[in-house]
């Protein structure tokens, strides 16, 4: 049995129900909790949802596309494209609080309404009401009696509905002033869904089995005029009212027939056509926004164990047609005026489906969907065997040397769980909620599933993984701890020391455990990318790959009426990045110990630092609006920003398409204003651009607020076959020989010069001219570094390209501080006679025009010179640092982490630069157009790198946000 499909596909259905169940009986065991904590809490950020998407919402000219999630969090897409444009966060707290069921978009689709839970508790619930454009909360309707499992706008946008669970019924509200204007409680059971027709009837559907459908009058009120329970014992999941009114279709929670009934009367009409379908049921269901087709879907697959969506024309009455559509649960159909229809999932994904039924659009979050039987733990704890998508692409990750590896680890030091022993017998622990151990019921939360089982390596315990939480249990069934989990925890291990509980979580973490108390010690998020990963403590000191530190962050809540704050890790990297603590969690078994032994090894304080005091300033463009069209290269940008920390505001920096503007400000920069209206006049280029404004304090930058303009004004005349190219200026360092000789490599200065030969070759084809100076060996100094890079500063133009290529020695001091080691280096006064990192970062953060950075450099201590590998170096935190969107450089580095850099003779080259100058010579083009693009060369740098070295060594390139894709080469 392909135990990853089943948490997968089909038989997570009943999880789905459950937890309405669940809604339906407000049957929360934890305790409740109201009141946003104040307490900054790590989350997962991939630009997708890592949960259910409960709801989606669509606007009346299908232009916008909003989701809301289990992940507690709303985002709001183009809908044609898929290319998400916010990402919006309501006041959360622990377990349920802050998950979100429903989302409602106004038809004009200025408006987002969204709900869930809250308060954690069912009681005393929120809908929260958001400004679309801005992100901020502008109302909140507090005091509901039950989570909010529905809403949705009148088609006038005039009302708001909102359904409730628990015997509530539902609520109408004025969207003008939020004024409850017409309800219903006469209901006995959670009310799923509700529609409305183009005339304002509204039918809805309840767990209690019954539809209803009201006509609601020019103030709001709502009159019952029809009720009916169409099948007896189900309960109704959804329900849709056909364009014309005149008929209602209907998905039941459990049944696989969806049925059609009379609007007037509520009478049967007909059943579509079930035919084939043998697993699952179809409990969603919408009609075509003509009427003339009907969709459904739900848990409903097909042999290959794919979720579809079933379609049928004729207003519900032909021929059936199957649209696979995802892996999980379909779980919100909407339609769309061309006839098709968007769709959401557990997996979680969203798609749209055209009127032609093909599937349009499809976009799925990067998460791991971890298989329990490939769920593997080093004997000591340290590291993790997983498979990427199911069962086909082995993995594994070591905690201690900060290396992710594709393939399969040793299987004699990386082992599954254990799941049976004849003296210690767990039974009912696969997919129940009744596990028992040696024929003794174990207790379990209300509603509470088992999907994952391993017992210690004694004997005397075992761990559950549940939909709620991870159990340690002794041999007698006893609790010894619990600890909530992050969505489903479909696989457990404890490593063979007895020392750790893992644990892979349906967020796609996996999370470290002390076993003595179940204290959380560790947790890492992998990337589908299978490049990207990231790992923290409870604390937030963290490590991460290249490009990675957007993939967690502190999501800080200001208050029940306000959105709340998300700022990336990487924000705080002077104090959070430190991969010398994190390493030693798991040896040390407490985060505090490994702190102070990280400290005194490095010479550094103590530092336990309070990230409230940290934070950076917030900013948020108000003009122009995005995508506006712009006739004047002087454009007025109006913003608003504000300092959650309370540090005053220092300065501000301007961005086109991601390089600094020569901007003016017209207003001061510093202010001590917890939140100020400022403007800027930026200047743009006579093309499309995109503007980006970067606000500072004393501690950090802001995440950067962007807007993309359109250039509609006339361009200055030029003669037809005038093109002004671009000048491109390169500084290139390479040095293999070193004043002392037992540092010498061997390759390093021939890197440099065969870097520098194939780019000017591009003079003439995209460069009008290549200015170059290279520095080698004896030339290489510090000094003359030094002048290079102030040289390369002052001759870039914002109409020029900049290249920075250092190949040679790198190292990191005790404090993990980096070096480029010129020709004349003294490790003992690096100092003195190393190159800082802040040397290369100030100046090519600063150059005017687009810049690149090519670093292929380590540190091999006492073997330096005794091998033909560049030792390992940890360059990480440089390749994020330069990367990020305040220095806007495209980074190229020939390794990643520790990992070395290799050069042979044979090929005459570090492997790196080989592939990189194959590239520029036109190995990377892709297409007819000859056009080598910074991505497109990262591709085949990629690929060629690790079929030279066989895979021992893994180049990256990382870009910043702000700048797009272009072209630095063309294919001779």
């Amino acid at each position: 049995m392909n135990t990853n499909k089943k948490r997968t596909g089909n038989t997570r259905w009943p999880l789905v129900c459950l937890l309405f169940l669940c809604v339906s009986a407000t049957c929360i065991s934890t305790p409740a909790q109201t009141t946003p904590s104040i307490e900054p809490t790590l989350r997962i950020e991939t630009g997708m949802h890592t949960g259910d998407i409960w709801g989606i919402a669509v606007d009346a000219g299908n232009r916008l596309l909003v989701t809301a999630s289990k992940d507690k969090t709303i985002r709001v897409w183009e809908l044609q494209s898929g290319r998400l444009l916010r990402t919006i966060r309501v006041p959360i707290g622990p377990d349920t609080q802050g998950e979100l069921y429903a989302v409602a978009l106004s038809p004009d689709g200025n408006t987002i309404a969204v709900g869930g839970s809250s308060t954690n508790k069912g009681g005393n619930e929120s809908i929260y009401v958001f400004n679309r454009a801005s992100g901020r909360l502008i109302h909140r309707l507090e005091g509901l009696p039950n989570f909010v499992l529905y809403l949705t706008y009148s088609p006038d946008g005039r009302y708001l509905l909102a359904t409730l669970g628990g015997s509530n019924g539902i609520r109408l509200f004025s969207s003008s002033n939020y004024v409850l204007t017409g309800e219903d409680k006469d209901y006995a059971d959670s009310t799923m869904s509700a529609n409305f027709d183009r005339r304002g009837k509204l039918v809805t559907g309840s767990l209690d089995g019954f539809i209803r459908v009201y006509l609601s009058g020019q103030d709001g009120s709502l009159r019952l005029v029809a009720k009916q329970n169409p099948r007896r014992g189900v309960g109704i999941q959804r329900v849709s009212i056909s364009p014309d009114s005149s008929r209602i279709a209907v998905a039941f929670v459990t049944s696989n027939k969806p049925m059609v009934v009379r609007t007037d009367d509520l009478t049967p009409l007909f059943e579509p056509d079930i035919t084939g379908i043998k697993n699952g049921a179809l409990t969603r269901i919408t009609w075509s926004a003509d009427g003339t087709m009907l969709y459904a879907g739900g848990t409903a697959s097909d042999a290959n164990n794919l979720n579809f969506i079933r379609v049928w024309s004729d207003a519900g009455r032909g021929d059936p047609r199957d649209v696979v559509a995802a892996d999980q649960i379909i779980l919100h159909l909407l339609p769309l005026s061309d006839g098709g229809v968007v769709y959401s999932t557990g997996e979680p994904s969203f798609g749209v489906i055209s009127a032609a039924t093909d599937r349009r659009l499809f976009i799925v979050s990067p998460i791991i969907l971890y298989n329990r039987n490939r769920f593997l733990v080093s004997s000591d704890g340290t590291g993790v065997g997983f498979t990427y998508e199911g069962l086909k692409t082995p993995a594994y990750f070591s905690v201690s040397d900060r290396k992710l590896e594709a393939g399969q680890p040793n299987r004699l030091s990386f082992l599954p769980p254990e799941t049976d022993d004849q003296n210690l017998r767990v039974v009912g622990w696969n997919y129940t909620p009744k596990p028992k151990v040696n024929g003794i019921q174990l207790k379990l939360g209300e509603y509470e599933t088992s999907y994952s089982l391993a017992l210690a390596p004694d004997k005397r315990a075992f761990l559950l993984g549940t939909s709620f939480h991870v159990r340690l249990f002794d041999r007698n069934g006893a609790e010894l701890w619990r600890k909530p989990s992050y969505s489903t925890t479909f696989a457990v291990n404890i490593a063979r020391n007895n020392k750790v509980a893992v644990a892979a979580h349906g967020d796609g973490t996996i999370r470290w455990y002390r076993m003595s108390d179940g204290k959380e010690l560790l947790a890492f998020f992998p990337h589908a990318d299978r490049k990207r990963w990231v790992l923290w403590t409870p604390s937030g000191y963290y490590d991460a790959s290249p490009g990675a530190e957007e993939l967690i962050g502190w999501h800080v809540n200001n208050g029940p009426d306000k959105e709340a704050d998300f700022f990336p890790v990487g924000q705080f990297r002077s104090t959070y990045y430190r991969p010398d603590v994190v390493s030693r969690i798991l040896t040390t078994g407490d985060e505090q110990f490994a702190l102070k032994e990280a400290n005194e090894e490095a010479g550094r304080k103590q530092q336990q630092a309070d990230v409230t005091l940290l934070l950076p300033p917030v900013l948020e463009i108000i003009s122009p609006r995005d995508g506006s069209e712009v006739s004047s290269t002087d454009v007025v940008v109006q913003f608003r920003v504000r300092s959650p920390s309370g540090e005053p505001v220092t300065g501000l920096k301007v961005l086109v398409d991601g390089r600094p503007s020569l901007s003016r400000q017209l207003v001061r920069e510093e202010t001590t204003k917890p939140e100020e209206t400022r403007e800027i006049r930026v200047t743009v280029p006579e093309r499309d651009s995109e503007i980006s404004l970067i606000a500072e304090n004393r501690f950090a930058t802001s995440v950067p607020a962007t807007l993309r303009v359109k250039w509609r004004g006339s361009t200055a005349a030029q003669p037809a076959t005038f093109i002004v190219k671009p000048k491109l200026y390169i500084l290139a360092v390479g040095v293999s020989r070193y004043s002392n000789e037992k540092f010498n490599l061997k390759l390093a200065d021939k890197d440099a010069s065969d870097f520098v030969r194939a780019m000017v070759a591009q003079k003439g084809l995209l460069y009008r001219d290549v200015v170059v100076k290279l520095l080698t060996n004896e030339e290489a100094t510090k000094d003359e570094i030094l002048d290079g890079l102030d040289w390369i500063r002052k001759e870039t133009t914002s109409n020029d390209m900049a290249m920075v290529f250092f190949a040679g020695h790198g190292v990191n001091d005790q404090n993990n501080y980096y070096y480029f080691c010129p020709y004349n280096v003294d490790p003992n006064r690096l100092l003195r006679t190393g190159l800082t990192f802040s040397d290369i970062r100030n100046t090519v953060s600063a150059i005017a025009g687009k810049a690149l950075f090519f670093v292929d450099t380590c540190h091999s201590g006492n073997s330096i010179g005794l091998s033909t590998r560049r030792g390992p170096l940890d360059i990480n935190i440089i390749i994020n640092e330069l990367a990020s969107a305040e220095n806007g450089v495209v980074v190229f580095s020939a390794s990643t982490g520790n990992e070395s850099s290799l050069e042979r003779e044979e090929w005459n080259n570090g492997a790196f630069t080989k592939a990189l100058v194959e590239g520029i010579n036109g190995a990377a083009a892709l297409g007819n157009s000859g056009r080598i693009t910074y991505n497109m060369l990262n591709l085949y740098i990629s690929e060629r790198v690790k079929e030279l070295t066989k895979g021992l060594q893994h180049p990256t390139m990382i870009s910043p946000k702000t700048v797009a894709d272009f072209p630095i080469a063309v294919k001779r």
